[in-house]
């Protein structure tokens, strides 16, 4: 298909997700909350991109991308198992937000499977937040998450970005190379982690120990909330345990992206992992 001939080209949303088939059922499961209810996502970048394609529990549909990008792929040694429609530049432009960066590609794939709590067996380092709500922010946990070997990432159902391309490109990649956990009630969850055996660290500037001097056990989840309310009062009190990160500048509170890649460095340590 050329770049003028735009009648087939998918007409969504480049957040949209659709909606995973219950098993044995044939109909789709229930919609997660804070996804729109039907339609595949946009990937497009090539960390992006090149991790859907490594990601066996990513459906992928389609290709678009120019010449360039496909022999960029190659290079890499991604495999390109969906059918490919080679699409100049201005073209791809038109298919995501402004100022997009889609590095020449974009792949239409169905979101991710719901992961749930049944998801964490065996995990030891896990990575909860309150309803931090920016994709850029949680985005660039997941980066973290990876890159520190935590087990998972753990967000609520609402009140949480859904899975999109923002998402996905803040992420570069690491949203296919970790599992994402949506619970429905985030106190609920840290009990039941607790019944599991795991220690449960709420991270609050006004702790009142530093997370250094923090007991850790040898499986530990880590809450973080969002800039200014903080992780909520309910979810503290499940955890049981609060700590702080101490700052020696002037400045006591970090992005919360950037508290979580120091807190997940502590726990690590504390931890022998």
């Amino acid at each position: 298909m050329t770049d003028s001939n735009k009648s087939n080209r998918p007409r969504f949303h480049s957040g949209q997700g659709a909606r995973p088939f219950r098993k044995g059922s044939g109909k789709p499961a229930p919609r997660r909350p804070g996804l729109p209810p039907e339609g595949p996502v946009l990937l497009y970048g090539l960390h992006t991109v090149e991790a859907a394609f490594a990601n066996k529990d990513r459906k992928r549909l389609k290709l678009f991308a120019t010449e360039n990008a496909q022999r960029r792929l190659a290079e890499r040694g991604v495999t390109i198992d969906v059918p490919v429609e080679p699409t100049m530049p201005k073209a791809l432009d038109r298919m995501v937000t402004k100022d997009a960066v889609h590095q020449g590609m974009i792949l239409e794939a169905d979101p991710l499977p719901a992961y749930g709590v049944e998801h964490l067996k065996g995990a030891r380092l896990v990575l909860a937040l309150d309803q931090v709500t920016d994709p850029h922010n949680v985005g660039a946990i997941l980066r973290s998450a990876v890159a520190l070997d935590a087990d998972a990432v753990v967000t609520t159902e609402r009140h949480a970005p859904e899975e999109g391309s923002v998402l996905a490109k803040s992420a570069s990649g690491a949203l296919d190379m970790i599992k994402h956990v949506r619970v429905k009630n985030m106190a609920r969850f840290v009990k039941d982690m607790k019944d599991q055996g795991f220690g449960c660290i709420a991270l609050d500037s006004d702790g009142p120990s530093s997370l250094e001097d923090t007991a850790f056990t040898d499986k530990t989840v880590l809450v973080l909330g969002s800039e200014g309310k903080g992780v909520r009062q309910g979810v503290r009190e499940s955890c049981g345990l609060t700590a702080r990160l101490d700052m020696p500048g002037e400045i006591r509170s970090l992005n919360v992206s950037n508290a979580a890649v120091l807190s997940l460095y502590v726990a690590r340590m504390k931890m022998g992992l």
